[in-house]
């Protein structure tokens, strides 16, 4: 992507406490190290304001996890109007509308293609990003779960 596109890439995130995840973010510091366009934040489980933030800024955001329960972060980003890439895995796969609000994929190459695609059709961006706010707000916000369970109450109501 870096060789034909102008991008940073900004990894944030809170890390485990085992051994494999600190191993994870030692290399990826290292990575990182010698390259000023990576930037690897490890952030508090609580970092709302600076996810928030940083989800904003982007312009595609990708969430690639390998094995992932039901995070809501492509949710959120997709809330704030932002393509989302992220693995087609568990609850990832279950936000993103794969060519909609963005891409499904399984694995780096694959989501290195989507970047690049992404950003050869930029008009592709704010016509994803569109879509992945109108499918957040009718999917994951609070007043559509308000209005299921009202519409439940009202059918079950004598």
């Amino acid at each position: 992507v870096k060789k034909h596109h102008d991008v940073r890439l900004v990894l944030a995130g809170a890390a485990g406490e085992d051994g494999e995840s600190l191993e994870i973010l030692a290399s990826l510091r290292d990575a990182a190290e010698h390259d000023r366009d990576i930037v690897v934040l490890e952030l508090p489980v609580d970092a709302h304001v600076q996810l928030n933030a940083l989800q904003r800024a982007a312009t595609i955001v990708l969430q690639k996890s390998v094995q992932e329960g039901f995070d809501l972060g492509p949710a959120e980003a997709m809330w704030k109007g932002k393509p989302v890439i992220g693995g087609a895995t568990g609850g990832i796969a279950q936000q993103i509308l794969h060519d909609v609000t963005g891409y499904l994929v399984r694995s780096v190459e694959g989501a290195a293609f989507r970047i690049r695609h992404l950003l050869n059709n930029r008009e592709l961006i704010p016509r994803m990003g569109a879509a992945g706010r109108e499918h957040a707000r009718r999917a994951f916000l609070i007043t559509r779960h308000l209005l299921d369970d009202l519409a439940l109450m009202a059918h079950l109501a004598p």
